[in-house]
């Protein structure tokens, strides 16, 4: 498959697009790399692929309710599948709720 950067510059409109334009590209390209042809997910395929893509967000989440409440709900009715705007709702809730959202306001943003 072409690399995720590759695709990316491959966009015309965003070759001079914001830092935030380019962030919701690549999570759409990751989505689109990884999506069946009816353009959704299965709950598996979209765990698998959060612990692969996402672990830096998740990982030390385990004994939080609500990261147990998403994951557990990718292991129910593993039959039903995931669509774009779904899982972008997940990607939010689970940065919501990561340690590595705290880390990241405390980047020190002047010299």
């Amino acid at each position: 498959s072409v690399p995720i950067a590759k695709q990316l510059a491959s966009i015309k409109a965003l070759r001079k697009g914001s830092d935030l334009e380019k962030a919701f590209a690549t999570a759409a390209l990751v989505y689109n790399n990884h999506a069946d042809p009816e353009n959704k997910l299965s709950k598996s395929e979209t765990k698998s692929l959060l612990q692969s893509q996402f672990w830096h967000f998740i990982q030390g989440q385990e004994n939080k309710p609500k990261y147990q409440e998403i994951i557990s709900s990718l292991d129910e009715e593993s039959e039903n599948k995931i669509n774009f705007e779904d899982f972008m709702i997940l990607l939010v809730s689970l940065t919501l709720m990561s340690d590595l959202l705290q880390e990241i306001k405390n980047v020190k943003t002047t010299k």
